[in-house]
């Protein structure tokens, strides 16, 4: 039977991509497999993640030990450095196959490129940038009168929030991070999400699942693939870490009049106190630092012991 994504009856289980470099798995990926988790007792069906790459059996166990039931596991040359359409293809047919009805991903520069790519090929949206997820609706309700000004009680009653609602309630920043958007797709399935690395918290490791956690290949014809890796070529540059920084010192518009003696002091701060300096959009769109630096909803979330803000409103 032909692939339908209309058919969402047809589909069941949560399914996250598990990002890896060079046999080693990116943090994002153990904080989806923990979100993950949740969705999928909420939904009452399994948390499979699926790994792609060269020789990586030896790290599909330790996903198990964050949540996941199941890693689908597919092994191949053509998979040790990343290209668009040999990642797409495998994901796209081990989809059409199996039909899981939530596909993750993390919003790294893969992800934003994978996931986008693999929506296309299945007729099926996708949520880009999440900073939060729910399917059980009272959740998400608790969610919005946290975070939000919304009579969300006046909303129950007259039926704008559903209670009895199972799609994926993706939540991302929107117009530029000035208010937060809820988006669904009820219409197709997988239900898509690239999530930003750092706002799911990553859950405690367990050994015992680990091991119990059902390893499974997947048979994917592969050949013919147009792209090939010739070369990776690392920039220079070390880009600073906000995500995994204990003090971050950020700056805004107000730092100083002399913008340039301001962030100076800024980065002296951070150094004694040994952290990083983070900036505002604004710093960046200005050019006063480079966008790895940038904080906030349209920057990086950052989850520091000692956060101190400079010129920021």
């Amino acid at each position: 039977m032909a692939f339908n994504s209309a058919d969402t009856a047809a589909f069941k289980n949560v399914w996250v991509f598990c990002e890896q470099r060079q046999g080693k798995m990116m943090p994002t990926t153990f904080e989806l497999i923990s979100e993950g988790r949740k969705l999928a007792d909420e939904l009452g069906v399994e948390l499979c993640g699926i790994l792609l790459g060269d020789n990586v059996d030896g790290i599909a166990k330790e996903l198990g030990g964050y949540g996941a039931d199941k890693v689908y596991v597919y092994n191949s040359p053509l998979l040790k450095d990343y290209t668009t359409d040999a990642y797409t293809k495998v994901i796209v047919e081990a989809v059409e196959e199996l039909k899981p009805e939530v596909l993750l991903f993390g919003a790294s520069n893969i992800g934003r490129d994978l996931g986008p790519r693999c929506a296309a090929r299945l007729h099926t949206g996708l949520t880009a940038d999440c900073t939060h997820l729910d399917v059980d609706t009272a959740k998400y309700a608790d969610f919005l009168r946290e975070a939000s000004t919304l009579n969300v009680d006046q909303m129950v009653e007259t039926g704008r929030i559903k209670m009895d609602d199972r799609n994926l309630k993706m939540t991302r920043p929107a117009f530029g991070g000035h208010l937060m958007a809820t988006i669904i797709c009820p219409r197709f399935r997988p239900q898509m999400s690239t999530v930003r690395p750092g706002v799911l918290k990553k859950g405690e490791y367990n050994e015992a699942k680990a091991n119990a956690v059902v390893v499974e290949k997947l048979a994917v014809e592969l050949d013919p693939i147009k792209t090939q890796v010739v070369e990776i070529v690392k920039e220079a540059k070390q880009l600073v870490d906000l995500i995994g920084a204990d003090v971050v010192v950020s700056v805004g518009r107000g730092i100083s009049k002399d913008v340039e003696k301001g962030i100076k002091l800024a980065e002296e701060l951070a150094e004694v106190l040994g952290g990083v300096v983070g900036g505002s959009r604004v710093a960046i769109d200005s050019g006063w630092l480079t966008a790895d630096h940038q904080v906030g909803q349209t920057g990086k979330t950052v989850h520091p012991k000692l956060y101190i803000a400079l010129g920021i409103s």
